[in-house]
């Protein structure tokens, strides 16, 4: 009866989780090339109750003149509703099959700027349109998988028939992750449309884009990205047999990595809800990885300079599995790698086991604000007793400061350590406001997250943020 009623609760709560709340998606992709593309759309269909999927655009692989594939979205979307009733069991909100099939469309099977322009509307770039005006007061993400030149269309057309006003409407509706630049698009879109919303890390893979991009972390340690610190293991194809290919009619269709795992990935992660990510903020990073708002300088594998700042690499320093410390920007993506792979192996259990039979993540509750003013020297308290296992499993609880986001910088420089937290372990502690011996007079912000974790099946980490602003 405690389990049931536990249960209760839980589909309570997640229930709360609307409409308002849940981040609205459309995804160009050139499905059909490279596998990844496949992998990914696997992957995002298990969380389609945590985003609002409104659009899955077939563009063409790489930037010459090529077929489009829609047909693999229709695969994709096909084993996804013979699983849907049984995900729904365990958490709501998923969306029918027939639902993501009609929001299924095609650009036009050009590469590059030769699909922008008069005459150049697609299906792909018209439902593009239609969802930024949709009565929706939240704005679209634009997942760009592959080439762009959908979404430049789109912006194209609107420049060309609206005011400037309507324009700017239009473009501030929009937030754009793109998976590097895989057409000469981009660019052309960054430079025409200067405050429009991008998260990129720029340039091609010819002269080695791909091995400096923060969205390789996702998977590519030994082929894009080689780098080291996260465990491979976890992303192996035969991690990926024990896990999602053996798991019914939608691991089936999950094909196996040619050069990594899941390269478009990181484009949507920072939109699922778990109490780690604020998408409109890309520099508090989340599993999508963190980024920072500046014009980068020009490095060779860039199709052109950029002339804007926009959201792309910065570092984080973590303590990898190999016991050394890595400062660099894949880390703030692999950093959360065994999170973000156990989660999507009990949403791959979801789609053929009974809920019994299955794990399901907690629910982290702090017992403090989420926003915090102190001033240096204060004691702040950290509670997060009311937090609970749907499963009625033991919890483990670690508070940590994760430094990069923050104005403060706290380093310990001999133990690495962000902040001196006591009790970090539990689920209550606390800390003190040192004075900072970096950025005097040591104002500025700290983020504090908690990370809770099941002892389940495999086990399942929720967040939550705390931020302290340290005031005079």
């Amino acid at each position: 009866m405690k389990k049931l009623f536990t249960l209760v609760l839980t589909l309570v709560f997640l229930s709360c989780l609307t409409a308002s709340e849940r981040q609205r998606l459309l995804v160009l992709t050139d499905i059909g090339g490279d596998p990844d593309d496949q992998m990914s759309l696997v992957r995002l269909l298990t969380y389609a109750n945590h985003i609002d999927i409104e659009g899955l655009v077939a563009t063409p692989p790489g930037g010459a003149t090529r077929p489009v594939n829609p047909q693999y979205l229709h695969s994709k979307v096909g084993a996804y509703g013979k699983v849907r009733d049984n995900l729904e069991l365990h958490e709501p909100g998923f969306p029918s099959e027939a639902y993501l099939k009609e929001r299924i469309a095609s650009g036009l099977p050009l590469g590059d700027m030769e699909a922008v322009g008069e005459g150049k509307d697609s299906e792909g770039s018209e439902l593009l349109i239609d969802a930024v005006d949709r009565d929706d007061p939240r704005p679209l993400w634009v997942a760009v998988w592959g080439g762009p030149n959908v979404l430049a269309q789109a912006l194209w057309k609107v420049r060309e028939t609206r005011s400037s006003e309507e324009l700017a409407a239009f473009v501030s509706k929009l937030r754009v992750y793109a998976i590097s630049d895989q057409d000469n698009s981009g660019p052309w879109i960054r430079k025409e449309f200067p405050e429009l919303f991008y998260i990129v890390t720029p340039g091609v893979n010819a002269g080695g884009g791909f091995h400096h991009a923060t969205w390789i972390a996702i998977g590519g340690d030994r082929f894009h990205g080689r780098f080291g610190g996260a465990d491979f293991d976890l992303v192996s194809n035969e991690w990926l047999d024990r896990h999602v290919r053996s798991h019914g009619p939608l691991g089936e269709v999950y094909p196996e990595w040619k050069f990594m795992m899941e390269g478009d990935t990181p484009s949507f992660f920072n939109l699922i809800n778990n109490g780690l990510s604020v998408p409109e903020r890309p520099d508090w990073g989340g599993w999508g990885g963190r980024y920072e708002l500046y014009t980068p300088k020009t490095e060779k594998w860039f199709l052109e300079p950029e002339t804007r700042p926009i959201w792309t690499n910065v570092q984080d320093e973590v303590l990898g599995n190999d016991g050394e410390w890595h400062t660099t920007n894949h880390a703030t993506i692999w950093r959360w790698r065994e999170a973000y792979q156990n989660d999507f192996a009990a949403r791959m259990d979801w789609t053929i086991k009974p809920y019994e039979e299955a794990n399901h993540p907690p629910i982290v509750q702090l017992d403090i604000p989420n926003y915090i003013k102190a001033k240096q020297g204060e004691r702040i308290d950290l509670s997060a007793v009311s937090s609970y296992d749907p499963d009625g499993d033991a919890l483990s609880y670690r508070w940590f400061c994760y430094e990069e986001p923050g104005t403060r910088r706290m380093s310990n420089a001999r133990t690495g350590d962000k902040h001196d937290i006591h009790g970090f372990d539990g689920p209550e502690a606390w800390l003190e406001v040192k004075t900072s011996r970096v950025m005097p007079p040591g104002t500025g912000t700290m983020h504090i997250i908690l990370a809770v974790t099941d002892h389940g099946s495999p086990r399942l980490t929720r967040y939550q943020r705390v931020i302290i602003d340290v005031v005079e």
